[in-house]
């Protein structure tokens, strides 16, 4: 992803690719090319780190990292609260997964049943996948108190097979298979009928045109934006 967003930086008309840091380098070159945003495809654990410095340089942030807990989200409103660098964190950045969960997030309350069904490339370590959380929960909010209809399921003959339960009982799956690279189905059902929502993501270059436009727009969001649906207006 690293590679991809420096390649599409370049690309741009716009943008300048200014400077690069990779896995044991020090985070002051960004400093030092005087960077106006930058872009961070890490691990929660390095991110933890780099995005309060940069907050603390006043340089804007432009995350793609997940498995942040809410403390560490406290922690970023905290850092970049009082300006005058902003910070933009998407679980995704690919514009058609952006409007899936929206989709999803307007089905919700309209149905009985809903499972999300995320698809990855076979490297993928961690699972489920954090737009498929982040659509759960945003399901499971939209939703509020009502209940789900109840899962009639006694007996799972092998362990797991139910997938995961996530936020109000959302079913999660995650499905890691060669050839795939990122995929995901939310199936909601009501009587006599069923929705499916799903978005395919077939190359990282998919995810770039939403890279970009948070670059060019996260000087307008102050403090900590949380997904791209406010950059789109959505």
């Amino acid at each position: 992803m690293g590679t991809a967003a420096c390649a599409a930086i370049r690309e741009a008309d716009d943008l300048e690719l200014v400077a690069t840091v990779g896995r044991g380098d020090e985070l002051r070159a960004f400093a030092e090319a005087r960077c106006d945003v930058v872009v961070d495809f890490t691990t929660a654990e390095a991110a933890r780190v780099a995005l309060p410095w940069l907050a603390m340089h006043g340089i804007h942030a432009v995350s793609g990292t997940t498995g942040f807990s809410d403390e560490d989200l406290t922690g970023f409103r905290d850092a970049f609260g009082s300006g005058p660098a902003n910070c933009l964190i998407a679980a995704n950045f690919a514009i058609s997964a952006v409007l899936a969960m929206r989709f999803a997030e307007l089905a919700a309350p309209w149905f009985d049943t809903a499972e999300v069904v995320e698809y990855h490339h076979n490297a993928k370590i961690d699972a489920p996948s954090g737009t498929a959380l982040a659509t759960a929960q945003r399901m499971a909010a939209a939703r509020g108190d009502r209940a789900w209809a109840a899962d009639p399921t006694q007996t799972e003959v092998l362990p797991g097979a139910r997938g995961g339960a996530g936020p109000s009982g959302i079913r999660v799956h995650g499905v890691r298979m060669v050839g795939m690279n990122a995929h995901q189905e939310v199936i909601l059902g009501a009587v006599g009928q069923t929705l499916t929502i799903r978005q395919d993501s077939y190359d990282r270059s998919s995810f770039m045109p939403g890279v970009l436009l948070a670059c060019r727009h996260i000087a307008e969001h102050p403090g900590l934006t949380i997904g791209l649906d406010r950059v789109l207006g959505i």
